[in-house]
């Protein structure tokens, strides 16, 4: 069977009608999540030290489900395979829909199933308003159910002067713990790199993967800064995915420890000395344990990420 992520563009991911939208289906029952058979891959955030889990979990349009019974029992599962297989970063934003609302509200009995992992809440501020941005950064903390978030964004550079000047001075509140800034999609990067030049940041996020690698540049400016980064469209929104799935594995992904594309397309992805963490976003649990396979095996060798990524180019 194919894997397939759905992409269904902006109005989705702005939380406007989903109707007419195929779901794909989710199995009822599935095989208990794998045992993991070593410690998690994990990679320090340069700002501090704090070392990360290397594969997070993305909610844009996965989580913006409202209150959809079935849909809300398909995440749970997903939070709780996440949280047993050593996963940390969740990120979202408010541009998501109800996907800040759907984690807060599921995270808890998440955990009761699956104790021992620690989440780190990463979210966004997203509007031209600056009083705007303060109320989005109270919602969070409430949807989220938390004091402190762990890592708070300007989403996609929006209004990004007085948003910074505020996260920072929630910082000193104690509301959030790390600051930063995104973009996706190849946009805006002459004007990311001004930011990154002149600001003092904890993350960057950007788009990055084997058919867009425009960030690379980025990426090194930011790691060289001391900053973090995070891998979004992981799967260039899914479509990387469709067309490899009928080539079979290099066996260099089999070296790795690699049984899926997604696991191989992941190691390549934060195996890059600036990445700290990649957020691929899913909806179906049996992808989740694909994606969280990518966080044990041997960690690629240069001449390994080499082949590796010639093979995901070919």
């Amino acid at each position: 069977m194919k894997r397939r992520d759905l992409f269904l563009g902006p109005a989705v991911a702005l939380g406007l009608s989903r109707a007419g939208q195929a779901a794909p289906a989710t199995p009822t029952t599935l095989p208990p999540a794998p045992a993991p058979a070593q410690a998690a891959w994990r990679k320090p955030i340069p700002s501090s030290g704090e070392a990360l889990p290397v594969v997070g979990l993305g909610t844009w349009i996965t989580f913006n489900i409202g209150r959809d019974a079935a849909e809300r029992a398909s995440r749970q599962r997903v939070l709780e395979r996440f949280l047993a297989a050593g996963g940390g970063m969740i990120d979202s934003s408010p541009m998501y829909g109800s996907a800040e609302q759907v984690v807060g509200e599921l995270l808890a009995p998440a955990a009761d199933a699956a104790p021992g992992g620690r989440v780190f809440a990463a979210t966004k501020v997203w509007t031209p308003l600056d009083r705007v941005g303060v109320q989005q950064h109270r919602d969070s903390l409430r949807l989220w159910k938390r004091p402190t978030l762990d890592l708070q964004q300007v989403h996609n550079l929006l209004n990004w002067k007085p948003h910074l000047a505020l996260l920072r001075a929630e910082r000193e509140r104690g509301t959030v713990r790390y600051i930063g800034v995104t973009t996706s999609h190849g946009a805006r990067h002459a004007e990311m790199e001004r930011v990154l030049r002149s600001e003092p940041l904890d993350f960057l996020q950007i788009t990055y993967n084997p058919v867009d690698e425009s960030a690379e540049p980025l990426m090194r400016l930011a790691a060289d800064r001391g900053m973090a980064v995070i891998v979004n469209r992981p799967f260039d929104g899914g479509a990387l995915l469709q067309r490899l799935a009928d080539r079979p594995l290099p066996a260099v992904a089999r070296d790795l420890g690699c049984e899926t594309w997604a696991a191989a397309v992941l190691k390549w992805e934060v195996s890059h000395p600036a990445v700290t963490c990649a957020i691929p976003a899913t909806s179906r649990p049996e992808h989740l344990d694909q994606n969280m396979a990518a966080l044990r095996g041997p960690v690629p060798t240069t001449a390994q990420r080499d082949r590796l990524r010639a093979a995901l180019r070919a």
